[in-house]
């Protein structure tokens, strides 16, 4: 490769991730496939969580493209990993039902497609023979993994990504291109010692690091589990949480810094979220559900599974009812 292609490659890299961080998102980074030797190892690290039924009724986890990235995109090169903090400078109020904070703004997967699409046609504009495909979390993808291997923070013990300025507190996204990009280097693992998250968790989700058990865990069961009750011992740990659960996140070390707080209007919560009453959920109807939820990741929990882990929740003050 000539220098003045190695540059024109470098200055679209920086260019692409620039546009990137003008959508919000922070932090970015480069990968290129097929990856290093530390993304086999997360492919092989799935497969053994699969062999162990830890996804529970996750059946789309075994989808054969989630351990090869190149089967989602002909031709592909390399893949832009971003990051979109979500935490905010507030909390629910004291004696309410919590719901994760990833839910409470706009769904972050139609946020971040419809801003990485736009990183996208961009680099379209640039690159005209380009292709490119953007993938959020419902897509076959290692997320995670590929996050790491762009170097946007590490897996921590709780399987969340963690960027040693931001904390956990984020959602990912992918942009796959057909363009060859510079890679930047993988992120270090700086969990050390600590096992805060696994010492928290209520149902002891988290098998060994790095390995979450979805049979055991309060989010999978408060969104996913379409069953009509909740398995007693979940029922019996579930304290305020009847969508998702941030307990491992809250406890985290990197999560006890001075975080940054997203003035992101779409990551705003709905005020109502921060003062959720469990008298209020028991007597939701579809009607309810359906104007209170619009346009939330949240919707995924119908409205008779928001009544069904409000029936089981226990909220942190008896005065709450």
């Amino acid at each position: 490769m000539s220098a003045s292609t190695q540059q024109l490659r470098w200055d679209l890299t920086q260019a692409l991730k620039q546009r990137a961080r003008d959508e919000g998102f922070s932090p970015v980074g480069l990968a290129r496939l097929p990856g290093s030797h530390r993304l086999q190892l997360r492919t092989a690290a799935l497969e053994r969580w699969l062999e162990q039924n830890h996804q529970a009724g996750m059946g789309w986890m075994a989808a054969p493209r989630r351990r090869d990235a190149s089967q989602l995109l002909d031709g592909v090169q390399s893949l832009l990993a971003v990051g979109l903090n979500y935490h905010v400078g507030t909390n629910q109020q004291p004696g309410s039902l919590k719901v994760a904070r990833y839910g409470w703004g706009r769904d972050y997967h139609r946020v971040v497609e419809q801003r990485l699409k736009r990183v996208g046609r961009w680099l379209s504009e640039q690159r005209p023979d380009c292709r490119w495909r953007v993938c959020v979390d419902a897509a076959p993808l290692l997320d995670k993994a590929w996050a790491e291997e762009a170097g946007l923070g590490w897996i921590g013990k709780h399987s969340n990504v963690i960027h040693a300025e931001q904390g956990s507190w984020m959602v990912l996204g992918h942009l796959l291109t057909t363009e060859a990009l510079e890679a930047d280097e993988p992120a270090r693992s700086l969990c050390g010692r600590c096992q805060a998250c696994m010492d928290a968790c209520p149902t002891d989700a988290i098998r060994e690091p790095f390995v979450v058990d979805a049979n055991r865990c309060l989010a999978y069961h408060t969104i996913e589990n379409r069953e009509p009750s909740l398995p007693p011992e979940i029922a019996t740990a579930l304290g305020p949480w009847v969508a998702g659960c941030d307990i491992c996140q809250e406890v985290c070390p990197w999560n006890h810094r001075n975080l940054p707080s997203s003035d992101d209007p779409d990551l705003q919560p709905r005020p109502w979220l921060l003062n959720l009453r469990k008298s209020d959920l028991l007597n939701w109807d579809d009607a309810s559900w359906d104007e209170r939820l619009r346009g939330s990741a949240l919707r995924r929990i119908k409205p008779w599974m928001w009544r069904r882990n409000a029936e089981a929740a226990t909220p942190d003050s008896p005065t709450s009812l």
